[in-house]
This record gives structure tokens, C-alpha cells and sequence, in this order.
């Protein structure tokens, strides 16, 4: 019987959890790269009180995006723009279902 490399964990995001069934080998970046948007989020809130959660997530991923451009325009990076826009998408299905 084969061992399942997968693990079921919960991430928070902007104060939302979310269920993820993940390899183990991803939980430490996956749980990094939690943090980094919150703390991006919790950033914005400080600095723009009269926006909601989806300005703060909007420009949160703008900026990591941007980001990731300006390191694509540097080396070739096209496994973690494949996986940005996986995540992307993902979070884009989210807040389409608020």
C-alpha cells in the first residue's frame, strides 16, 4: 500500500480559512506565503481605513505580481508565474463566491 504524500491543512488569508490538500514538501511555503499576504493585507488596512478586504487582497496581489514580473524580466521564472496564476485563479474563484 502506498504512503499518500498529501496532508490536509487549513490556511488563513485575510481572515478566511481555507482547506488545502497539499504535498508535505509544500506546507513550510505554502504557510510563508500565508503570512507574506497577511501581513500585506494587515500593512494596507493600517494605511487605507475606508477600504474592505477585497481592495486590501487586490492590491496585495498586485504588488506580489509585480513583483514576480519584475523577477521574470530577470531570469526565466515561467514555473512560478505557472503557479501564480494557479493562484490566481484559485483566489479569483473564492471571492466570486462571496
Amino acid at each position: 500500500m502506498p504512503v499518500d504524500d498529501k496532508l490536509s491543512i487549513r490556511v488563513n488569508v485575510a481572515d478566511r480559512f481555507y482547506p488545502l490538500r497539499i504535498d508535505r514538501a509544500e506546507e513550510e511555503r505554502i504557510r510563508k506565503a500565508a503570512k507574506m499576504i497577511n501581513d500585506k493585507v494587515l500593512q494596507y488596512k493600517q494605511h487605507y481605513s475606508d477600504k474592505d478586504h477585497q481592495d486590501f487582497l487586490g492590491m496585495a496581489a498586485l504588488q506580489f505580481v509585480n513583483k514576480l514580473l519584475e523577477l521574470e524580466e530577470k531570469r526565466d521564472v515561467s514555473p512560478i508565474i505557472e503557479k501564480a496564476m494557479e493562484l490566481d485563479q484559485y483566489l479569483s474563484d473564492v471571492l466570486e463566491r462571496e
